[in-house]
């Protein structure tokens, strides 16, 4: 009586891991390690994105007792600039292709408060899997947790293979100064 029911829990047991039709097997890299899924950023999310990194920056923000930030449309705007400009550059790095600076380029849209830092990110993660990385480095961190912050730029650049170019950007309380 005990063997039959040893087969069956065994058939039942192999059955959960049959792959189900239509499921494709984890690709591996050459270290061994799960190939990133493609995240592929649709025109309905390209809407939410932006709201969602806020919140969960805020609530990162709150977390640490800093105040909340707002979404700043010319910060959004430098780092939207920023971030096609290294997809067109090949590297993640925070000078633009022109030999711009953070500070150039948000001056040149007209944010005449402190730059307090930009973040960058050329990764196939999602946004908020570009979030907790950059929670993980001291000196990004700080970038967001910034106290002095006060608007958020955000944007990002998606290539046709599915690299995703992020670029966030803090700034501080408006100056009064022009903008040259």
């Amino acid at each position: 009586m005990r063997f039959p029911l040893i087969i069956a829990t065994a058939l039942v047991a192999l059955q959960a891991c049959t792959p189900v039709p239509g499921d494709q097997p984890q690709r591996l890299g050459s270290d061994g390690k799960p190939l990133p899924k493609l995240y592929r950023i649709g025109g309905n999310a390209s809407n939410k994105i932006p709201y969602e990194m806020l919140d969960a920056v805020n609530a990162l923000r709150a977390a640490s007792g800093a105040a909340p930030v707002e979404l700043d449309s010319r910060l959004t705007a430098a780092a939207a600039t920023h971030a096609q400009d290294m997809s067109r550059q090949n590297r993640p790095w925070h000078f633009g292709s022109d030999g711009s600076s953070p500070i150039d380029r948000v001056r040149r849209v007209g944010f005449t408060g402190l730059m307090l830092g930009e973040n960058i990110s050329e990764t196939y993660e999602t946004e908020i899997e570009t979030l907790s990385a950059w929670m993980d480095q001291d000196d990004t961190r700080r970038v967001i947790l910034d106290r002095r912050a006060v608007g958020m730029g955000f944007a990002w650049y998606q290539e046709s293979g599915g690299k995703i170019w992020w670029t966030l950007i803090m700034g501080g309380a408006e100056t009064g100064l022009p903008s040259s």
